[in-house]
């Protein structure tokens, strides 16, 4: 049975992520679309259980890596998740709170 990222150490995730990163490079290069994003997610599900969650403040806003027309605020932070809302460059916030793994938030605005 396997181990939950959560049961890794550093180095097994560091491991983990770059043997992802292989596989995702393989799926890029034969055009299978969807195994390539679920290598991806799978790497930011990896990277985040290697940082630290309370780097990252409630009530906050942050820029989201991959969508630069939206930034994210937090509401609160559950485990490796980010719970809160994106904001459009209208400064709109959205209705659907979600939650999204810490490794896809950027630099604090």
């Amino acid at each position: 049975m396997e181990k939950r990222y959560s049961e890794y150490t550093v180095e097994e995730l560091r491991q983990e992520v770059a043997a992802l990163k292989e596989k995702a490079q393989k799926a890029e290069q034969l055009g299978n679309v969807s195994e390539y994003a679920i290598y991806e997610r799978k790497i930011q599900m990896a990277i985040a259980y290697t940082l630290n969650p309370e780097d990252f403040q409630k009530g906050e806003t942050y820029e989201l890596a991959q969508d630069p027309g939206h930034t994210f605020k937090i509401n609160y932070i559950n485990g490796v998740f980010a719970w809160g809302n994106r904001v459009n460059l209208l400064g709109q916030t959205l209705e659907k709170q979600e939650a999204v793994p810490i490794s896809i938030l950027g630099k604090k605005l």
